[in-house]
């Protein structure tokens, strides 16, 4: 594959200008001061369309005059070619965790300077110290979802591993995302390995399975499949956790997403600062107002997406979303999860296997 794409939600490649709100900073404890130096009182964010709510965002702005003006992309890739261009003019960016590691090597985000930044004893543990940014020092998550699978209980009784989506008995009825790396976390966890591993011949088994999967498969589907299984078309399907799926799983009783037993994957989207940004001081008074548990908060209840913030969950008003497995996966079911990683250069491993895996 040429490009990793995590679209998880379903999210639209859009622009969203967000028109300032001129206000004077608010007082008190807990208040984001407004910018003073480091480029006025502007701020320029690339993210994930719908990641970060208009509510955040006009909330921001009202506190600390500061004008917003967000971006937004659809995959890591267009982001990270936005960078590698040199005139990205952008102050924060949202990077997925493999390519926290990736802009890293390429030295296009700033290492952090955490004696400007307040609330990160708010993030939940597995967020503090990540494997790909140990330390937080050059990201801070902001949301959090994962990889696994979605089934119908009027097809299929109960499910819990990735072999039913491997399951000759439904064949037709099955889709896999149309994700490279996403589907090789099924590929080598059905096979016993790491969805991490950069083995050669781990890979290779994994290329194998999918091949054989591909016989009995419906398609590859990384749009419409939580609709597909709503309506009974899809038995099962590989699925990401957020907006589009919780929403199917809160509104049919009979669709049920679960992390598969083998381990499944975590991702998580984080805010960076790029190199050459101008707004700094913005930049910082952005990420400390995003690290408030009430500010978090909103990521779940206007966003329908699981927040990072430990603290945030006392401050959730839609309690059905902690409950919610296609929004807030519980610890339990996570525990053997990966945060799938830059593989570097096993790359080719995976992108020639899944060349042979399509043309199967």
């Amino acid at each position: 594959m040429s490009r990793i794409t995590v679209s998880r939600t379903l999210r639209a490649a859009s622009v969203l200008t967000v028109t300032a709100v001129v206000a004077t900073a608010c007082g008190g404890s807990g208040s984001t001061t407004a910018a003073s130096s480091g480029g006025g009182k502007d701020l320029h964010v690339y993210a994930w369309a719908g990641e970060i709510p208009d509510s955040v965002i006009k909330g921001f702005e009202k506190e600390t005059g500061i004008k917003v003006t967000v971006d937004t992309f659809d995959s890591n890739e267009t982001m990270s070619a936005k960078l590698n261009s040199g005139a990205s003019g952008y102050d924060l960016v949202e990077p997925s965790q493999y390519t926290v590691q990736q802009l890293i090597g390429q030295k296009l985000i700033e290492p952090l300077d955490h004696s400007k930044i307040k609330g990160l004893d708010n993030l939940a543990d597995k967020f503090r110290d990540p494997s790909y940014d140990k330390g937080n020092k050059y990201s801070v998550p902001w949301i959090w979802g994962t990889t696994g699978f979605a089934y119908n209980d009027t097809c299929i009784k109960s499910a819990t591993s990735w072999k039913t989506l491997f399951d000759g008995k439904y064949k037709g009825k099955l889709y896999m995302l149309d994700n490279m790396l996403a589907a090789y976390i099924a590929g080598l966890q059905v096979s016993g390995h790491r969805a991490t591993s950069t083995d050669k011949d781990e890979i290779a088994q994994a290329t194998s399975a999918l091949q054989k999967q591909k016989k009995i498969l419906a398609g590859y589907n990384s749009t419409n499949y939580p609709q597909l299984l709503s309506s009974g078309q899809a038995c099962a399907a590989e699925a990401w956790s957020g907006t589009a799926m919780a929403k199917v799983v809160q509104s049919n009783k009979n669709v049920h997403y679960v992390i598969p037993e083998e381990g499944g994957s975590i991702w998580t989207d984080g805010l960076a600062i790029p190199k050459g940004a101008k707004n700094i001081t913005s930049a910082y008074a952005f990420i400390n107002y995003l690290l408030r548990p009430e500010v978090a908060a909103k990521a779940t209840d206007d966003g329908a997406s699981a927040s990072t913030n430990q603290a945030a969950r006392a401050h959730i008003k839609d309690k059905k979303a902690l409950e919610n497995p296609a929004i807030y996966a519980s610890d339990e079911a996570i525990a053997n999860a990966d945060f799938l990683l830059d593989p570097g250069p096993a790359m080719q491993y995976f992108q020639q296997g899944w060349t042979k895996v399509k043309a199967s």
